[in-house]
């Protein structure tokens, strides 16, 4: 695809992400609570060093499950430590566990997880129209709330920066560039 997200331009592995996932709608509770513990790991790291450790990622935390990952003690926190193909952080380990016992009682407050997320938008995508990444904001008052509600119920790696970048995966918000091909092919899904 040519003239794609300039992002996206920077490795060939963003390539399958940027044009088949990212910014896509969704209302899946096993992608939203994967790509929330990926957007944590990815705190202060590049996107891609994420990418390029996913399929490590879904391996260590049993396919993301948050209900497995939820269960994980202290021995078993240590023995991912242990694993290179994650990001090897106490922190943002621990994170991951205690986001998985928080998101299932969300999802068991709202129904499911992405009933609680998508009314951070009104239910609907939110459509922008950047034509340069200079353009295209770090956070916005959506990511505001939704990091201070997350942090309220004891959600950790959940800044604005990091609810806005989660908001962009999970295709909360449309930003890819209005020259890229996937705005409107994204567009189009959201109707």
């Amino acid at each position: 695809m040519s003239d794609r997200c300039p992002w996206a331009e920077k490795d060939p592995l963003y390539h399958p992400y940027h044009d088949r996932e990212w910014g896509v709608p969704s209302r899946d509770d096993g992608h939203l609570f994967e790509m929330l513990i990926l957007e944590g790991a990815q705190a202060g790291l590049s996107w891609l060093t994420i990418l390029r450790k996913r399929d490590s990622y879904r391996l260590a935390f049993d396919g993301f499950d948050p209900k497995r990952v939820a269960r994980y003690t202290e021995k078993r926190q240590a023995k991912l430590l242990e694993d290179p193909g994650i990001v090897r952080n106490r922190q943002k380990v621990a994170a991951a566990v205690t986001n998985a016992r928080l998101y299932l009682e969300v999802a068991k407050e709202h129904g499911t997880f992405a009933e609680y997320l998508w009314r951070f938008v009104g239910g609907a995508p939110r459509q922008n129209r950047f034509r340069s990444l200079a353009d295209v904001p770090a956070r916005t008052a959506e990511s505001d709330a939704l990091s201070k509600d997350l942090a309220k119920r004891g959600f950790k790696f959940v800044g604005s920066t990091i609810c806005y970048a989660y908001m962009q995966s999970v295709g909360m918000v449309n930003d890819h560039l209005t020259t890229c091909p996937r705005h409107a092919a994204v567009r189009a899904l959201a109707k």
